[in-house]
């Protein structure tokens, strides 16, 4: 069934186009590289993996409830408008949510991957565009993931949100190379790596459990990436230079955080606009989800160098500027060992399975070959009773 079919309300244009400035760089120096910029790429390289065998696709999911995510969590539960819905309606809201989430995760991949071929058409280092080059083979993966997981599995999808779209526009469209790169890897990335964590933490349902934890293996070397990049660029750059980038990381953060409100889905239920906004605004699960999502983006932003009196007023007004002092190192470990943990988890019931099986076959070949009355033939080993 085509994408189109399957929306909830249709997207505002069917291609979205983007005007693009900036020069398309090379660089011909092949031998001199960073070394960590290097060793990134070849674990890029070597972490690549094919999203059909990967991820157990037979497993069932429940299109109405795919996250197991309690109802107190929405923002109209125990509302008048709640109480008014029938168990039909209830159903179809959860079905809504996730297919909301999901879709501005498949839309965010979907920009990351033009983002990461943009960084490898424009940044001017050799080592950066090899590593960029993976990373544009890791979103293409998404993007399937995403897509497949709403299309299969959930039936239903949202278009790009607006607040997205715009963040999405304001990196693309911005001439310098390396803004790409503060808008991607450290902002949307960023959130991306905090909204798929806590869903990952959350949920017990194996199949976005799956997704999530894998995808964010590759996420974290994402980020690590724009870190490594970033920081040598901006010790280099004046206070001019720093201010506009702090400038967009401002707009940017308040941008995310408009955008996560997801009141679509209330109005999609009758729901009137302004009032879908302030049952959001109120929600203590949206205020906690939205400080959480901010988890890896203020302490990479404070590592690379933008850490202005401005900047850090918007973090204070934005409640998340003790963010700052997390250690992105721990959090990035701990995506990659609960990914390999995963794995050997997977492993280990397939090699179970596989034991089992050669058992199986084992105990059927010794067993004698009895006729249909009970008495074993020449070939079950005995003669029979005279």
């Amino acid at each position: 069934m085509a994408t189109r079919q399957l929306y909830a309300h249709e997207p505002d244009e069917p291609l979205w186009e983007v005007p693009a400035s900036g020069a398309a760089r090379f660089g011909w120096e092949y031998e001199e590289g960073r070394e960590r910029l290097l060793a990134l790429y070849r674990k890029g390289k070597d972490k690549q993996w094919d999203a059909a065998k990967r991820i157990d696709w037979d497993v069932e999911v429940d299109p109405y409830d795919p996250l197991g995510v309690p109802d107190e969590n929405m923002a109209v539960y125990d509302t008048p408008y709640w109480h008014r819905m029938g168990e039909a309606n209830r159903r179809d809201m959860r079905r809504h949510y996730a297919a909301w989430q999901f879709s501005q995760f498949l839309h965010g991949e979907q920009g990351a991957l033009v983002c990461a071929s943009r960084i490898t058409e424009s940044v001017p280092d050799l080592d950066a565009k090899f590593y960029s080059a993976t990373q544009a083979m890791d979103e293409a993966r998404h993007v399937e993931v995403y897509s497949r997981f709403l299309h299969e599995k959930i039936g239903m999808l949202y278009p790009v949100d607006a607040s997205l779209r715009e963040l999405l526009g304001d990196t693309l469209r911005d001439s310098r190379w390396d803004m790409p790169y503060l808008g991607m890897q450290v902002l949307i990335e960023g959130l991306a790596l905090a909204a798929f964590g806590m869903l990952r933490d959350f949920t017990e349902k194996p199949l976005p459990k799956q997704i999530l934890t894998y995808v964010m293996q590759d996420e974290a070397r994402h980020v690590a990436f724009g870190r490594l990049a970033l920081r040598d660029y901006y010790a280099q750059l004046g206070d001019a230079e720093l201010r506009e980038r702090e400038e967009f990381v401002i707009e940017g953060c308040y941008l995310m955080r408009n955008r996560l409100r997801g009141e679509a889905v209330l109005t999609d239920f009758g729901i009137p606009a302004a009032e879908a906004v302030e049952l959001s605004e109120r929600s203590d699960f949206v205020r906690a989800f939205r400080k959480l999502l901010f988890s890896r983006i203020v302490p990479c932003v404070k590592d690379i160098g933008l850490w202005g009196e401005r900047l850090r007023r918007a973090y204070v007004d934005l409640g998340v500027l003790d963010l700052g002092d997390a250690s992105l190192d721990r959090l990035m470990a701990q995506d990659e060992e609960l990914a390999e943990q995963l794995d050997a988890r997977r492993f280990a019931a397939e090699e179970a399975a596989r034991v089992a099986e050669v058992a199986r076959v084992i105990a059927e070949g010794e067993a004698p070959d009895v006729k249909e009355d009970g008495i074993p033939g020449e070939d079950g080993g005995g003669k029979p009773e005279e």
